[in-house]
């Protein structure tokens, strides 16, 4: 085990959430000591932001230490995503209902997708409504009625961010925004559709930081464990 590496062991029974990993700025060794270290003590290793290469070196790493005697399945790439998962996520508990997960365009799908399969990984299914941006307002009104059944909405947009605004003023539900890092010029890496969900003048909307798919998906979770009462008893399950 990396001795640099403190793992929250506990995060699960505090908060009913898995520990997730940053894998960005650290090295396939490093990656690769964290998820044995999270496998060992019997929980769901989720590590965000890695590449296809680190990836593949980490599989290589892992099949080393554990030789080819190994019972488990390797971990898991999602390319979409650019995160790995070890073991597999487990299946969607229906006590959560359904979570939506609304793009504004193609361009927010990876930011998307790690909302998605951070969702997975605590038992949570969720909808995929893609490419529904305001530029043609009509594509996202032809979904409100299958929208309207989702318990939670987590709402990526880039540009002037103002997808969440709009959900957030014809649907009932919590919305959570997620500026992407998408748009020309003055869009200037997210922080135009930050500052525009931020003074947004639809009432309760919640909004994270740039590109935080991850964390939309925890806000989102934690509503969802309230609303059920069941905060306590996830934090009892295994991964």
């Amino acid at each position: 085990m990396n001795e640099d590496a403190r793992l929250d062991l506990g995060r699960r029974q505090r908060l009913g959430m898995v520990e997730a990993v940053w894998g960005e700025h650290k090295s396939a060794e490093q990656i690769t000591a964290v998820m044995l270290g999270l496998h060992q003590a019997g929980e769901l290793a989720l590590v965000t932001r890695v590449s296809a290469e680190k990836a593949l070196a980490v599989e290589r790493l892992l099949a080393d230490q554990l030789g080819s005697g190994g019972a488990d399945p390797p971990p898991q790439h999602h390319p979409l995503a650019r995160c790995l998962t070890w073991p597999a996520p487990p299946p969607a508990d229906p006590a959560f209902g359904r979570v939506a997960v609304v793009s504004g365009g193609s361009s927010d799908l990876a930011v998307a997708s790690e909302a998605r399969l951070a969702l997975a990984c605590h038992g949570v299914a969720s909808d995929l409504v893609l490419d529904v941006g305001v530029a043609g307002l009509h594509r996202l009104l032809a979904e409100l009625e299958g929208l309207r059944r989702a318990r939670v909405l987590i709402a990526c947009a880039g540009m002037e961010g103002a997808l969440p605004t709009v959900l957030a003023g014809l649907l009932p539900q919590p919305v959570i925004g997620v500026p992407v890092a998408v748009g020309y010029g003055v869009s200037a890496g997210g922080q135009a559709a930050l500052m525009g969900m931020l003074a947004s003048c639809a009432p309760g909307l919640t909004v994270v930081n740039i590109d935080n798919g991850y964390g939309a998906a925890m806000a989102a979770l934690r509503i969802l464990q309230l609303a059920n009462g069941v905060a306590s008893a996830a934090g009892e399950q295994g991964p």
